[in-house]
């Protein structure tokens, strides 16, 4: 099935987020890949998981157990297709919007990309810090430089693990974000 053919007005879905490898999932499917025994053996949550490239990364690197959850019925399509197409078994895709919920016993939170909203990035916060003391579950979160993250509480929180430099034109695409 082709998309991209259509005119806009014809595409019977929201806008596709999901189709867009933002600089931060970019970041963390790199760091997961570079450093596999972060993931290897871990039960694995890709929040906002959009097409699935950090679930994916997870389940290459070896993980028990991956979940990619999106809100956007579309992002669990692409994901699944793009788990077949990297030759990956299957991860759980799941749309409803978990941000808020019961903490489940993930070992390892992935998020990229997500702090584009101060609500939003309030919300995260709460719902990090409740997966962290109930779990001890590690976070990874991916963030291009978003006002919205680097002006956030929850940085002052966090331990940088790595840094990698975006080409310009995924500079020139997110805005001049680094």
């Amino acid at each position: 099935m082709i998309f991209w053919h259509a005119r806009p007005e014809l595409w019977p879905f929201p806008e596709p987020y999901w189709a867009i490898y933002w600089p931060g999932g970019q970041a963390l499917t790199r760091y997961l890949l570079n450093n596999p025994g972060v993931a290897e053996g871990k039960k694995v949550l890709d929040l906002g998981s959009g097409c699935g490239a950090s679930a994916i990364a997870a389940n290459l690197c070896g993980a028990a157990y991956v979940v990619a959850n999106d809100i956007d019925n579309v992002a669990a399509t692409a994901t699944t297709m793009n788990c077949e197409l990297n030759g990956t078994g299957p991860v759980e895709c799941l749309t409803d919007n978990i941000i808020g919920s019961q903490p489940k016993d993930y070992d390892l939170i992935l998020l990229g990309d997500m702090f584009y909203d101060e609500v939003l990035a309030d919300r995260l916060h709460r719902w990090l810090d409740s997966c962290i003391n109930t779990h001890g579950t590690t976070v990874l979160i991916g963030d291009p430089g978003r006002a919205q993250f680097e002006e956030h509480g929850i940085k002052r929180l966090l331990q940088q693990m790595a840094e990698f430099d975006l080409p310009e034109s995924v500079q020139r695409e997110n805005y001049g974000l680094t």
